[in-house]
């Protein structure tokens, strides 16, 4: 029989070691990462935007947990599972440039236990996510597309010019106007500089 030891690791989660095969991570799998499928999916379907990709997603997460269950199987698998996604879909989004302001700010809705920052540390950026998308909301549409695609996206003027369907001069109003105007909004505090000639 397998030798099981209990061990804390650097994240605080505890996990199950000892000579564990596949016979075994596979029992655990279907006894205890299968039924967090629709869980799982209905956290996927609200985080990503390119519904399209969900069923892919969901077979990624799988392979990661199954991997990751070989090398040890933690004692808490719904916030080990949840944790692959979330990460997984932090990968997705650095490799696409795309930042779904929703992605952060609803993660907390599982209710799950996982590593995070302190309370109040987690309040305080939910909220300044939430100031900030109600402020690009705010923004005329022009202005709040450049913002969107040239500050959140990355793209380069000539990228921004391109999608927009507009000149590069015009492009650098419209940022120009925008991150004045959400520096008004978000800080209450008007530039002295006249935009109206921008």
């Amino acid at each position: 029989m397998a030798d099981l030891r209990h061990t804390n690791h650097e994240d605080g989660d505890l996990r199950v070691q000892g000579a564990l095969g596949v016979t075994d991570v596979n029992a655990w799998f279907v006894r205890e990462v299968l039924p967090l499928e629709p869980l799982l999916m209905n956290y996927l379907r609200r985080q990503w935007p390119n519904q399209s990709e969900i069923e892919d997603l969901r077979q990624d997460i799988y392979i990661r947990v199954h991997l990751a269950g070989r090398q040890q199987i933690p004692t808490q698998t719904k916030p080990f599972v949840f944790r692959i996604a979330h990460d997984l879909l932090v990968d997705r989004i650095r490799h696409e440039q795309v930042v779904p302001i929703e992605a952060v700010a609803d993660f907390d809705e599982l209710d799950i236990a996982i590593e995070a920052p302190p309370p109040d540390r987690t309040v305080i950026a939910r909220d300044e996510l939430r100031r900030l998308q109600a402020a690009l909301d705010k923004l005329p549409p022009r202005a709040r597309e450049a913002v969107m695609l040239g500050r959140i996206e990355g793209l380069s003027g000539r990228e921004i010019a391109q999608r927009m369907g507009i000149g590069t001069a015009t492009v650098s109003v419209h940022l120009t106007n925008g991150i004045h105007a959400l520096a008004d909004i978000l800080y209450g505090e008007p530039h002295t500089q006249d935009r109206k000639h921008d």
